[in-house]
């Protein structure tokens, strides 16, 4: 029996295949039961392909629905790697394990088609001429977490969304926006595939160009770190601060585009925000355990929620606008002398539309300063170099400084103080919201947000530099 060209699998083994996956991201939850709920017939012939939503249910009544592109073939003598299951005669595997799968979604994208099932339309569509001629070799990116992508010819590369949630994805709008207008610090869009029916509307995959021969900011960072040239990264730190002013400039460029067009920050938006940090902060200073690493901070919570109260009575706090929304070294790679900025998804742990919403631009500076201070630590932490003294200060400045000189000045509050008072506030958020990470995950490395906070809160209103 087959659904749409998929045959029926047994929920046990799908179930078994789905919870081993890298992509698969509630590991530590108790799940319940495991189902394909949708299929979308992509290749009809020998081998087929079927692009699968799998819902995941947990026990505590919730559900999590993923995509997982399907192959259809006759079953092999011996599983491989990639066999998801058997039915009969016939082997389901991981349709992203084979060339032809990519080479599949490619083509529907350069054709505009479209492919309907019982429940809904699947849309692949191209924009530019990055999916025309041959797409050479293709092979996969390497380890990831969340999604899977695969690299065409080293030119084009195509990512899967595995985790869909209802809407359109941040990276699809801010990619298609700046690719539209010529920004050329971001990997062109070349074409996306994207979901529509009575069971989600979501964005399925992109692809874009594929940045050869680049290096990412956190590697270059590190590697400058532990050359005897430490003091050069603070002239790329400069020139990422300038494509990062370049970035919000252009993406406040279009007054007329609702979902672009920059917004005044409104009282009772900062006010939201600040109460629905303020709960988070209030109930991680009660989980805060006795340990040395987390001595300085005991105590401090309440000074710690009034700093963030800030926000509120900063006077003008500029405009918010669409951001990257996770930004940091790693979202950064330098290749020859251009910066190009990668991953508008946002915050994983976020909901799409929270992801959506115009934020201030300074909450992404504020995101690639606490970079330098991991930077700064880790180069001590794994390989044992202490970042040289005022490393980091300097390189913040020459951040800050490209940056300032670049970006569209009403976007900010009025004057470099009022702008430094604002991020210091998300700095500490963004610091706050590491030390939860840090004691869930590494405690060796809570030290870093601890010495972050702490920073922020010794400094007086006037010098938050």
């Amino acid at each position: 029996m087959t659904v749409d060209g998929l045959p029926v699998i047994d929920p046990e083994a799908l179930g078994e295949w789905v919870l081993d996956q890298r992509w698969f991201g509630s590991k530590s939850r108790e799940v319940a039961h495991v189902e394909v709920i949708e299929t979308i017939p992509v290749r009809t012939m020998d081998p087929r392909l079927v692009l699968a939503m799998v819902e995941v249910r947990f026990h505590a009544g919730t559900h999590e629905l993923y995509q997982v592109p399907l192959g259809v073939r006759a079953s092999r003598a011996q599983p491989g790697e990639d066999t998801v299951a058997r039915a009969g005669d016939q082997e389901i595997y991981d349709a992203l394990s084979d060339p032809a799968a990519g080479r599949e979604l490619a083509h529907l994208m350069r054709c505009g088609q479209d492919v309907s099932t019982s429940n809904g339309v699947a849309a692949f569509r191209s924009v530019g001429p990055g999916l025309d001629g041959d797409l050479g070799e293709v092979r996969p990116m390497g380890a990831e977490q969340s999604n899977t992508s695969i690299v065409f010819g080293e030119r084009l590369v195509l990512k899967v969304y595995r985790r869909v949630g209802a809407g359109p994805n941040p990276e699809l709008e801010l990619l298609r926006f700046l690719t539209e207008r010529g920004f050329e610090h971001v990997p062109a869009l070349a074409g996306w595939y994207e979901y529509s029916g009575r069971l989600i509307d979501a964005t399925l995959g992109l692809a874009q160009e594929f940045v050869a021969g680049g290096v990412d900011g956190w590697e270059l960072a590190l590697t400058d770190l532990g050359s005897p040239s430490p003091e050069r990264f603070e002239a790329r730190a400069r020139a990422l601060g300038a494509v990062t002013g370049a970035l919000h400039t252009a993406l406040s460029s279009d007054a007329h585009d609702p979902a672009f067009a920059p917004e005044q920050t409104s009282a009772e938006s900062l006010g939201l925000l600040t109460a629905t940090v303020d709960e988070e902060i209030e109930q991680m200073f009660l989980d805060l355990p006795e340990t040395q690493a987390l001595a300085p901070l005991a105590g401090r919570g309440q000074e710690v929620r009034e700093r963030l109260g800030m926000m509120t009575h900063a006077g003008s706090a500029g405009r918010v606008i669409r951001h990257h929304g996770d930004f940091h070294l790693g979202q950064a790679m330098l290749a020859g002398e251009r910066w190009v900025l990668l991953d508008f998804e946002g915050e994983p742990a976020r909901s799409l539309i929270e992801r959506r919403r115009k934020r201030s631009p300074l909450r992404d500076v504020a995101g690639m300063l606490r970079s330098f201070s991991y930077a700064a630590s880790a180069s001590r932490i794994m390989h044992g170099t202490p970042a040289p003294e005022g490393w980091e200060a300097r390189v913040r400045v020459a951040y800050l400084d490209g940056y300032l000189e670049t970006v569209e000045q009403s976007l900010l509050p009025p004057g470099r103080m009022a702008t430094e008072r604002l991020l210091a506030v998300f700095e500490l958020e963004k610091a706050v919201y590491e030390l939860r990470y840090e004691m869930d995950n590494r405690l060796d490395w809570v030290d870093i947000p601890v010495a972050g906070i702490l920073r922020l809160l010794d400094n007086d209103d006037e010098g938050t530099r």
